[in-house]
């Protein structure tokens, strides 16, 4: 089977191709002979009832410093390809969730990954508050009475911003922290939208679980080690990247989770699990492919092309 495939993503030439997911189903696309365009959000347009966008031919190398060719601009209608893999990074902002609204509307036709209504509806750390019982306490507010409140009931919290990505301006705040003032005025010019206030969970010093699913089945797992000197265990923040495996009380976290996100057509989906807690569920560019498969384990680019082919049959 030879599919039609385009990928909406960031500039290709400044994407780190060592951790990168997107790249990782890319190079697994073409070692199956489909065909690849590219493009970036800004280039897609809704004319009348059309959604088109101008698209490169793409050609992908394992290569750093030369890994991909681009063809000419040409102007093509979205409808004629079989797959759109929706993979540009957050923020999650309004270009975003005006991209999957133009999306939308090829969707099921074209087979859009992840489905665009269900990644605007279900932002990473909203999305997670259906599952509260699985979750350590948790808080969505700017307003300083509730959060001072929250703090009153479960002393260390980290504080971080409702649409962050990659582990950016996530603060620990601790039990009458004389920088708890100075830092809610931060937050509160810089974030127009509410906070996520979360009780501390001290045994992130030994990971933060990231857990891929695919189609709703567990796929693959690594374990992210925080630096040191960082409460951050994101790879593009110094965390480092160890082989593991699920608990049981992880497996009961997939097995929860994967019937919802199969509904939603959440196809790639990569889950947070500190210390047995479900802290976020990624879903408009989740990573780890590659590191997965760096530390010996299974091959979740061609996981994610089988489901995808088998949709497309």
């Amino acid at each position: 089977m030879t599919l039609k495939v385009a990928v909406q993503m960031d500039p290709i030439a400044r994407i780190n191709i060592r951790g990168d997911s997107t790249f990782a189903l890319l190079l697994e696309a073409q070692a199956r002979g489909h065909a690849i365009s590219y493009f970036t959000p800004d280039k897609l347009s809704l004319r009348g009832n059309d959604v088109v966008a101008s698209v490169q031919s793409l050609k992908v190398r394992d290569q750093e410093g030369d890994h991909f060719t681009l063809g000419e601009p040409a102007r093509v209608d979205m409808r004629s390809y079989d797959v759109v893999l929706l993979r540009q990074d957050p923020p999650f902002d309004l270009a975003y969730i005006t991209s999957t609204h133009l999306l939308e509307r090829i969707h099921p036709a074209t087979l859009v990954v992840n489905n665009p209504a269900s990644v605007r509806n279900a932002p990473e750390k909203l999305f997670v508050m259906d599952f509260t019982e699985l979750m350590p306490p948790t808080l969505i507010s700017r307003d300083k009475d509730e959060i001072n409140a929250f703090r009153a009931e479960h002393g260390a919290v980290v504080m971080k911003p409702l649409h962050g990505h990659g582990g950016a301006a996530v603060f620990r705040v601790l039990p009458q922290d004389i920088n708890f003032g100075s830092l809610y005025d931060m937050f509160a010019v810089t974030f127009r939208e509410p906070w996520v206030i979360q009780r501390f969970l001290p045994e992130v010093k030994h990971g933060d679980k990231r857990i891929i699913l695919v189609d709703g089945e567990f796929a693959g797992a690594v374990n992210r080690v925080p630096a040191e000197d960082d409460l951050r265990s994101n790879m593009v923040r110094g965390g480092a990247a160890a082989a593991t495996e699920l608990s049981p009380r992880e497996r009961e976290i997939c097995a929860t989770l994967g019937p919802k996100l199969r509904e939603r057509g959440l196809l790639f989906v990569g889950i947070d699990v500190i210390d047995g807690y479900l802290t976020e569920i990624n879903v408009t560019s989740p990573t780890g492919i590659r590191a997965v498969a760096r530390l010996g384990g299974p091959d979740i680019a061609a996981k994610i092309w089988d489901v995808i082919e088998a949709k497309r049959a």
